[in-house]
């Protein structure tokens, strides 16, 4: 998990984004690569984070090749150390969802940018 934060965090700064929704965006990344590392049950599993900066709006998309186990959210007891991740993403999030591939499951989480915030991208 700390190599995608760094990466999560160094694809943001490059951007210009380093304020609090670099953390959100962080924050949010590190809970759904550990669901992916710690829920999939293909052995050996590649576990995929994409980032892109699309005009106003930041995606994060986290890829595992267990397709047909999506994650659903979960009301966990005081006692439970875990199952809160979902709920935290939902928290840090514009919106958050799951989509099916052929062979892999994505769960995507979309952060909207302010206006002041929204970086100038140079293209060649």
């Amino acid at each position: 998990m700390p190599t995608a934060r760094h990466y999560i965090r160094k694809a943001l700064a490059d951007w210009g984004i380093t304020d609090e929704l670099a953390e959100r965006a962080t924050l949010s990344a590190n809970e759904l690569v550990t669901n992916a590392v710690s829920h999939c049950r293909v052995s050996d599993a590649r576990v995929r984070v994409t980032l892109v900066l699309c005009r106003c709006e930041l995606v994060l998309e986290v890829s595992d090749p267990d397709r047909d186990r999506l994650p659903l959210p979960r009301c966990p007891g005081l006692e439970e150390e875990g199952g809160r991740g979902l709920a935290l993403v939902e928290a840090l999030t514009d919106s958050w969802g799951t989509r099916q591939g052929p062979y892999t499951k994505t769960v995507w989480a979309r952060f909207t940018l302010p206006p002041s915030e929204t970086p100038v991208l140079d293209h060649p």
